[in-house]
Order: C-alpha cells, then structure tokens, then sequence
C-alpha cells in the first residue's frame, strides 16, 4: 500500500481517481476543472488526485502544443493544491525537473515513452515524494520488475505505483492485455489502470494522435473488474478544443455517469477479494 495524506492506495479501499487534463492549457480551464472534479468526486465519496502536465514533451510534432511550460505550470497547480486542498501529480521528463516539481507535487509520473530511464526514474525516487512509473507501450508487464529494482535502491516501495496505459500493437493502435495488471500486481505496488491513453491511436493523423473515448468507460469497467487500486482519467471541459489528446479525454460533465459505474463495480470486486 502507498499513503498520501489521508488517501490510501492499495488494500481494500475504493480507487482513487487521478484525473484532470492532459495539459496545463492556462489557469482558468485548469481551475474550473480541479473544482468540478473535487465537487463531484465529495459528492460520490471519491478520493481524488489532480493531474495535469505543464510540459507534453513527448509529441510526434515539434509543432504540437506543450502547455505552459514548469514555471507557470507549477504555479497553477500551487493554487489549486494550496486553494482546494488537492494533492497534485504532474510529469517530469529530465532529471533536474525532479526537485522543483516535488516542491509542488505530491507525486511525480514517469511517462510510458520514459519508463526505462533509469536516471529519471531514481531521481523522481530520490525526492522523497510518491513515483507513478506508466508501462512503456512497448514494454511487458513483467519488465516492470527492473522499475521496482530501480526505485528501491534509492526509496522506499512503498513510495512506487504502477500504471498501465496500453501496448502498441501495430502501426498507430495500441491494445490493452488486461494480464498485465494481475502480472503487475506481484510486484507489491498499487497498480493504477489509465483508461484515456490506452484509447489512443499514436500518431495516426499526420502526427497527431487520434483516439476514441466512446471505449474509455469500456476498458474502464474490464479493469476494475480485475481489481486496481487507483484509475487514472483525463478531463476536460471541452475535450474536442484541447491542445493534446483531444479525441482521448472525457467531458467534465460526463464525469459522474462515469464515476458512478466505476463505483459500481470496484465495490463489488472489493468486496469479493
């Protein structure tokens, strides 16, 4: 198990929800978006983590949006930690970005294109805050062992989750094995399911990646039917206008249909393990 605060990942606790855009567009979208999510994940008894990421540094385009870079990037995530008592992952993607994102986060994400960077990988380890390693497309899910190995040579395991995102599987599509998440669970971490990525189809439209979040809730409602500890969203209030990943994120308003079947279901699976 892994504790944050008062949030506990892992044992027979209800999910919790990572969610929230793909990419720090600017303040007001992010804002409005951490306060629909916090209000709507108190209402349904949902312990939520915030995510967005100031920097998409791993784009097919060099013309495709980043977001707002660190400096104002962690400055709005400080706001909304600080104003909606919101615990914070965001990514990093070069070692020296480690420490002055944990200055704001309270996890810090390896993206799948990184999850064998071990430089990376111990430096996030090594500040001390929680590390969400996401499962390289190309990886199997054992391969994650060497990931546990990395991180325990600098921090405790206690402080690592896994995450499961989809495997390529051919040109532009990625599949999602749901083994992989019972293979993961072996390794002692809480293993987390992202339900948006693994729609994705990378790279498909001339270099921007394509998706089809009608299957989002599908792969959603398979892997807790497994049993995951956490489940990993991206949100936006008017996906189809995002800078990234827009044919992937869901619709703030669909949020608590949403939610709701995934509280269905984990109850259900928790109670029966």
């Amino acid at each position: 198990m892994v504790q944050l605060g008062e949030i506990q990942f892992g044992g027979k606790k209800r999910f919790v929800l990572i969610a929230g855009p793909c990419a720090i567009e600017n303040r007001d979208i992010t804002v409005r978006t951490a306060s629909e999510l916090k209000q709507i994940c108190d209402d349904l008894n949902i312990e939520l983590v915030f995510k967005s990421s100031f920097d998409k540094a791993n784009r097919t385009s060099a013309s495709s949006h980043r977001g707002v870079g660190m400096d104002d990037g962690l400055r709005i995530l400080q706001e909304i930690k600080t104003a909606l008592s919101l615990p914070i992952l965001t990514d990093v993607h070069e070692t020296w970005q480690c420490q002055p994102a944990a200055e704001v986060a309270d996890i810090l994400q390896i993206p799948a294109f990184l999850s064998r960077q071990t430089d990376l990988i111990q430096a996030a380890a090594a500040t001390g805050r929680i590390v969400n390693v996401k499962k390289g497309q190309f990886m199997a899910p054992w391969d994650m062992k060497g990931v546990v190995e990395k991180v325990s040579e600098v921090s405790s395991l206690d402080r690592l989750i896994l995450t499961e995102r989809g495997s390529s599987f051919g040109y532009g599509n990625l599949i999602v094995d749901m083994t992989s998440l019972e293979h993961m669970k072996k390794y002692g971490c809480p293993i987390v399911f992202d339900a948006t990525h693994s729609v994705q189809k990378p790279s498909s439209q001339n270099g921007v990646t394509e998706g089809n979040r009608q299957m989002v809730p599908v792969l959603m409602r398979a892997a807790l039917a497994i049993g995951i500890d956490s489940l990993f969203l991206e949100v936006h209030p008017d996906p189809e206008h995002a800078i990234s990943d827009a044919a992937n994120q869901l619709p703030l308003s669909a949020m608590p249909d949403i939610l709701r079947q995934a509280i269905a279901i984990d109850d259900i699976i928790k109670n029966l393990l």
